[in-house]
């Protein structure tokens, strides 16, 4: 279990990616705005225009995902059940956590989950 000055570090990692996250997500919805407000003249605008939107939206969605999971790394911590795996309830290694303070799940759940999805996307 990581002790309280680990759980310090990485909440302060945690509290600063969810800033850098938000302001980026704030501004892809600025982009995306702009790009709204272009004047599309002929196909090939319009290309542009969809491809860039799309891959604006795609990143603000991804980064998206990746906030909900620091908030609630974050609800963790304030709880006291911070590095605790949620499949199993082993403690997550300060390792894991270093790599990704947001982590859910041990090494070992992670992957079982990972197999879980790759069969539901086949299925």
């Amino acid at each position: 279990m990581a002790n309280k000055n680990q759980i310090d570090e990485l909440k302060a990692i945690l509290l600063a990616r969810k800033e850098s996250l938000s302001a980026n997500i704030h501004n892809s919805i600025d982009s995306i705005d702009q790009l709204k407000d272009q004047d599309i003249n002929d196909e090939l605008d319009y290309a542009d225009f969809v491809s860039d939107s799309f891959t604006e939206g795609m990143i603000a969605n991804h980064q998206l995902d990746e906030l909900k999971q620091i908030e609630e790394a974050l609800k963790k911590i304030k709880e006291g059940t911070y590095g605790i795996c949620d499949m199993c309830g082993i403690n997550i290694p300060i390792g894991r956590l270093k790599a990704k303070p947001f982590a859910k799940f041990c090494t070992e759940c992670r992957t079982v989950y990972e197999q879980e999805n790759l069969k539901r996307a086949k299925a």
